[in-house]
């Protein structure tokens, strides 16, 4: 069994290989890379077979996003460590290490996240990740460099590791043992916010999830999906919704009942802005939702059953979406450390 097993997903990813994959080779010495294709119809396979045949492959059967993509493949993964790593993603010299010694410095911990900037903009961080995740009191993600649209530069404001909520799926190391104890990626979710639920599972049970400052990567951002794309807006409303429903242990009723007001007021906001196609991916992602209430609620009811701890670290107690919109809150820094919990 190798110690550590760096899994790339590709979907018709082919140009970001030829950018990218060299530079994973050159820096992941310790690791064993592996690369799990979608059901590519681009020449992804032949290009890898040409061009790198001594890396390993995996070939699933059909395209099932993200988190079905990453569960087929690990089920052929022995390892100790994952690594979860974008096609779309410059690693540099050392990025590995210093998230792995975090993992070996308390067993509680058991995903990691490094520090994420753009791929496009060095100085700044980067959308999916930033400096580690958390969730505001109605479950709204945001990041240490990152809230909403506003990302910060990178001044060494988050150069300290610490515990977060959530650690980003661009980049996440985990133990392997514990991802396929939780069972892995929900499938449901297809692509984004998967690893915020991952994470919350994994948080439920008592474990620990951190960011690591001493290693960092770059991200393009939107490789597979487009940040404009109303196939984005959709799945990020909807999984929130699947999120919620999931993990939140509190009354149901009263959180979904506030998040469609906030849903409403966001979609209002795409109509003013005459974006009509986010209008309708917001609509379309509630129809979903309430479509699939009841077999979310079934999930609901098998977690509550499952091993739970109180949830701390990592939740802001106030709404991030008054506090941006309504304050101006554009940067972590501008909230109030009183308002997490410790």
């Amino acid at each position: 069994m190798d110690k550590i097993a760096v899994v790339i997903l590709n979907y018709n990813g082919r140009a970001f290989l030829e950018q990218f994959l060299p530079t994973v080779i050159a820096h992941s010495a310790e690791a064993k890379i592996i690369v799990a294709d979608n059901a590519s119809t681009d020449d992804s396979l032949s290009y890898l077979k040409s061009e790198f045949p001594t890396i390993s492959v995996i070939v699933n059967e059909s395209n099932g996003g993200f988190s079905k993509g990453y569960n087929d493949a690990l089920k052929k993964v022995e390892a100790e460590y994952y690594v979860l790593l974008n096609s779309d993603i410059e690693v540099t010299e050392n990025w590995i290490q210093p998230c792995i010694q975090l993992l070996e410095s308390d067993s509680s911990i058991v995903a990691v996240q490094p520090k994420v900037l753009s791929f496009q903009k060095k100085s700044h961080f980067e959308h999916a990740g930033a400096a580690g995740g958390y969730l505001d009191k109605d479950f709204y993600p945001f990041c240490q460099g990152r809230i909403f649209e506003s990302t910060e530069e990178d001044k060494g404001q988050y150069n300290v590791s610490h515990e977060v909520f959530w650690a980003t799926g661009a980049c996440l190391f985990i133990r392997a043992e514990k991802y396929h104890e939780v069972g892995g990626l929900d499938e449901d979710f297809f692509a984004h916010m998967e690893e915020i639920d991952l994470c919350w599972r994994l948080k439920a049970r008592g474990n620990k999830i951190y960011y690591c400052a001493d290693a960092h990567i770059y991200h393009v951002g939107g490789g597979t999906l487009s940040y404009q794309n109303p196939r984005k807006t959709y799945l990020n409303f909807r999984n929130s919704l699947y999120m919620l429903t999931k993990n939140y242990d509190g009354i149901l009723l009263f959180k979904l009942i506030k998040r469609l007001l906030l849903d409403g007021m966001a979609a209002a906001l795409f109509l003013v802005k005459f974006q009509f196609r986010h209008f309708l991916a917001v609509f379309n992602a509630h129809v979903t939702y309430y479509k699939k209430l009841t077999h979310f609620l079934k999930k609901r009811k098998a977690e509550k059953n499952s091993k739970r701890s109180p949830l701390t670290i990592g939740l802001y107690t106030k709404s991030i979406v008054f506090g941006h919109f309504l304050f101006g809150k554009k940067t972590f820094g501008d909230l109030d450390k009183k308002d997490f919990k410790a």
